[in-house]
């Protein structure tokens, strides 16, 4: 799932309706204050989406999945509104991950992490358009240990990575 910066929305991914979720947070950050807002299906373009992520100002949504294998880029007509979403491009990953789970950017679009349940590994790719995942070109893996990863997310400036995956039941802090 992704949240917007200032808190107020967060966006699921629904593996059995093959949808992004939109829920309202009335209180930033609190999930307990969360209300289901709408949805948006992605079903055209992958069956079993695992991960979503938000270009920092809302403008764009990539959705990660284990039948297409690749990160699927839609616009968004209104920030943070996926009921405006439509569909823009691919690129496929399958090289590298054959079952993604998680899609992260770099905060300026330029780079593009993946990592998924087939590899123990994250994924770096290049982007020579930021933002724009048909420029990407892989770079380099890193091994991360765990056989199944599941999730990676980054601190605000960079500097740390927090892996987790089912093998081994805990985060990791790089």
């Amino acid at each position: 799932s992704d949240v917007k910066p200032d808190g107020t929305k967060m966006d699921g991914v629904g593996r059995s309706g093959d949808d992004i979720n939109e829920y309202n947070l009335s209180a930033a950050y609190d999930v307990s204050t969360a209300s289901y807002n709408q949805n948006f299906s992605v079903s055209a373009q992958e069956a079993n989406p695992r991960g979503v992520e938000f270009k920092p100002d809302g403008t764009k949504m990539y959705v990660v999945g284990t039948s297409g294998d690749d990160i699927n880029e839609y616009n968004l007509s209104t920030a943070w509104d996926v009921s405006t979403a439509s569909y823009s491009q691919n690129f496929s990953v399958s090289g590298q991950e054959t079952n993604p789970y998680a899609v992260r950017f770099k905060p300026d679009g330029t780079k593009m992490f993946v990592t998924g349940t087939t590899g123990d590994d994250i994924n770096e790719y290049n982007l020579s358009t930021a933002w724009d995942v048909s420029t990407a070109s892989y770079v380099q893996n890193f091994a991360t240990g765990d056989s199944t990863q599941n999730a990676i997310a980054f601190s605000d400036d960079g500097t740390k990575m927090y892996t987790s995956g089912s093998t081994l039941d805990y985060i990791k802090e790089w």
